[in-house]
């Protein structure tokens, strides 16, 4: 070995201090560096493993409340289609009733006409067979150019009358 030494000009002092130097660096190192290096890292792992599980919480939380939307929606869409075809049988049932309610107005609108029409056409008629009777009285009048009796004169105009009423 004292070969290599002399080789090489190595000195064991030197080399020796060169050891203890290495090693009060070395421990240095270690502990103000090393140490809270390996501390932030691991702390920063551990932050990114939390941060990562709270991530896949938030994902799974987020496709649980995607479901629960999802089935609020279709909730929703059965109670609103259930409201619209009650409120489409509620409307169906009012629009019958007022077609009835409509159709019973009407035929009582017909028949208050059709009492009125009748009491005009029962006036009507009795003042035509009065002006047809006073007429026929005038004719009669005129044509036998001498006046009968009045009883007489109403027989004869009723007989007119219901004659003409008659045809």
């Amino acid at each position: 070995m004292d070969g290599i030494i002399e080789a090489f000009h190595l000195d064991i002092k030197l080399l020796i201090a060169q050891l203890i130097n290495f090693t009060i660096v070395l421990t240095v190192l270690y502990k103000l560096v090393y140490k809270p290096l390996l501390k932030t890292m691991n702390e920063r792992t551990g932050k990114i493993e939390k941060g990562l599980a709270d991530a896949q919480a938030s994902q799974e939380q987020l496709e649980k409340t995607e479901k629960m939307r999802d089935e609020k929606i279709k909730e929703a869409k059965k109670e609103a289609k259930q409201l619209l075809e009650r409120m489409q049988d509620v409307a169906e049932k009012n629009k019958e009733t007022i077609i009835q309610k409509a159709r019973d107005e009407a035929e009582g609108i017909m028949a208050d006409t059709r009492k009125t029409i009748e009491t005009e056409k029962k006036k009507m008629f009795k003042e035509v067979r009065q002006e047809i009777g006073e007429l026929t009285g005038v004719a009669l009048e005129k044509v036998l150019d001498q006046k009968q009796s009045k009883e007489s004169d109403k027989k004869m105009i009723n007989k007119m009358v219901k004659e003409i009423s008659n045809k």
